[in-house]
């Protein structure tokens, strides 16, 4: 699994939040457990492959918000109480 992590500039409220999450899902149909945070200024959401970063920074850019930066990390799942 890859994380993929953004800062996102712009969210103001949940439904910007809402918005952002939309938008990730219609660029990585196959993207897992999409969330954005207004607090953090920050998206995040899996995958089983590496995904177009430059293509979902456009996705997001387009909906009226700024990614300022995105990257992507291998992500290991942790089982019950941090144990694998």
């Amino acid at each position: 699994m890859i994380r993929t992590t953004m800062k996102v500039d712009g969210m103001m409220c949940g439904m910007c939040e809402a918005h952002v999450c939309e938008a990730i899902r219609k660029a990585v149909p196959s993207a897992k457990k999409v969330s954005a945070s207004r607090k953090q200024q920050e998206a995040s959401f899996l995958t089983e492959e590496a995904v177009d970063l430059a293509a979902v920074k456009a996705a997001v850019d387009a909906t009226g918000y700024r990614c300022l930066d995105i990257g992507s990390a291998p992500y290991e799942k942790k089982g019950l109480f941090g144990r694998r």
